[in-house]
């Protein structure tokens, strides 16, 4: 733990004090690659945050249902349907976002059976290199991290407290809200956390289907470590975790919440 990630996190920690000076690294302490960070990358860090909050939503409301649905309604063989439902994640995740482009593509699969039962005369653009794209291809890539917590949720749920609510006069809709739900947060508050935390700082996807203008706040550290200017890349990622662990902080906090109330 020291070695492997410790002691990265210290280097890269004292390097985001110092600051490029041509070839070389002025050592002198200085906080300007943050002040530069915060000023410059500010609409970036907007933006991810935007995006990863749209993929968070989009993702855990795909996977409620399913994970509702194999808890609730699935009587026998749930592990072979658990099973099922991670198959197309044993592919490689590079692998899956290319499979995306192909289907979102100019030429694509969406817009040629789009155009081939005659519902639109010409492709559609933003299918591809947009926030729809990079939204639509994590949601798909993060499915799985969201579907398995809140399925282990409500799995958890006591059947005889839904009985209890049908016998006080709940039907289906308001005993779900009154105690399926409530019991199930802490689940919906874990897939919410795994899905935000990993997908602020993903590069390849916005790279590859967000287009040029498609870049997240890792595309700003990958650039300056290419620029060779290692102090500002360092500063940059470094805020980044540390606005992605203030998030997660709450999530936590939230989570213990949710379980108190619940007790």
């Amino acid at each position: 733990m020291i070695a492997g990630l410790a002691a990265p996190l210290i280097i890269m920690l004292l390097y985001s004090f110092w600051r490029q000076d041509g070839p070389n690294v002025d050592t002198t302490l200085t906080t300007f690659n943050y002040e530069y960070a915060l000023t410059k990358y500010r609409p970036i860090f907007i933006r991810s945050l935007w995006i990863s909050g749209l993929v968070t939503l989009a993702t855990v409301l795909l996977a409620y249902p399913i994970a509702y649905y194999v808890a609730f309604h699935v009587k026998r063989y749930k592990f072979i349907w658990l099973i099922l439902l991670t198959i197309p994640f044993w592919t490689s995740y590079l692998l899956r976002v290319f499979a995306w482009r192909i289907i979102l593509a100019r030429e694509g699969v969406v817009n040629g059976t789009l155009q081939g039962v005659g519902l639109i005369d010409e492709p559609i653009n933003w299918l591809l290199f947009s926030d729809f794209a990079i939204v639509l291809t994590l949601a798909h890539a993060w499915a799985a991290f969201a579907i398995l917590p809140i399925y282990v949720s409500l799995e958890k749920v006591d059947r005889t407290l839904l009985e209890a609510a049908a016998d006080l006069g709940d039907g289906a809709v308001r005993s779900f809200w009154r105690v399926t739900f409530p019991l199930s947060l802490p689940g919906v508050i874990s897939a919410i956390t795994l899905v935000f935390v990993p997908t602020i700082g993903d590069y390849v996807t916005p790279d590859l289907v967000g287009g040029p203008r498609g870049g997240m706040i890792a595309k700003m550290v990958y650039n300056n470590f290419k620029a060779s200017d290692w102090p500002l890349a360092a500063a940059t990622a470094i805020l980044s975790m540390v606005f992605v662990a203030f998030v997660a902080f709450f999530l936590i906090q939230a989570i213990r919440l949710s379980v108190r109330s619940v007790k």
